[in-house]
């Protein structure tokens, strides 16, 4: 048995009745580099906390979690919450850091399609992927956006770009259910994946919190100081979130 097909079979662990991956980032990057090998079309989400909140309303959006063939724990509080219901996440596996590190080694063989984020982020996210590794091949860069009447003009450039990774940052759950929608009509796309603000830290745009801060799980201590205004969803995530689990553990609260 291959390496990759070792990690497909890897345990996962379940919250709010959604499976989550229990990797590593080295399993995961591993496994990601498989599917970009392979001919098969691979959808990859980096669940965190406030998307496994829209599950509990959104049961399409919960039904697509369980239907990828990857799903990256990328929040400290999944990693602690599958702790307190009997479980185990190996580690926090962060979207940026997956994306930084998977550019980093591919080749000109695996050409990369940015998509998503406002006007001109894509771009100086590729800047700063290419300036890590110059053998990194991106066949294009496009903010577009998840409407439908935009989906056209979107697809018609991805065929002709003919990218095998496809990374997505129009925010969950729209980054996800636009893949899940078009995948099949992107024919040369072996990997996607929904990468939210990854292209925003990236570029600059917006800060990570001090690696001290991520180490103890309070990036959204960090978040909370520079952007008040998101106040009401970090009270979702970081409050409501774990009282949600410890009630419902791995079985999803009903509709």
């Amino acid at each position: 048995m291959s390496y990759v097909l070792k990690l497909m079979s890897s345990s996962r662990v379940f919250l709010l009745g959604v499976s989550i991956d229990a990797v590593t980032r080295t399993g995961a990057l591993e496994m990601i580099r498989g599917f970009l090998r392979e001919e098969k079309q691979r959808h990859i989400m980096t669940p965190n906390n406030e998307m496994l909140m829209e599950t509990a309303h959104n049961a399409d959006f919960r039904a697509l979690l369980n239907e990828t063939d990857l799903n990256i724990p990328d929040s400290t509080g999944l990693v602690w919450m599958a702790r307190l219901t009997g479980q185990r996440l190996p580690e926090r596996v962060t979207g940026v850091d997956t994306v930084t590190a998977l550019c980093a080694s591919l080749t000109k063989e695996a050409p990369v399609f940015l998509l998503g984020a406002q006007p001109g982020i894509a771009e100086a996210a590729a800047s700063v992927l290419l300036k890590n590794n110059p053998r990194l091949k991106i066949v294009g860069c496009f903010a577009g956006s998840p409407r439908e009447e935009d989906a056209p003009t979107i697809l018609a450039m991805i065929r002709a770009a003919a990218p095998h990774l496809l990374l997505v940052a129009f925010g969950a759950p729209a980054q996800d259910l636009w893949i899940a929608k078009h995948l099949q009509e992107m024919p040369s796309v072996r990997v996607a994946v929904g990468v939210g603000g990854t292209f925003d830290f990236l570029a600059g745009k917006r800060q990570r919190a001090p690696i001290r801060m991520q180490r103890l799980g309070l990036e959204w201590l960090w978040r909370l100081m520079r952007e008040p205004r998101r106040i009401g969803r970090i009270w979702r995530a970081v409050v409501i979130f774990p009282l949600l689990v410890l009630r419902f553990g791995k079985s999803a609260p009903r509709q």
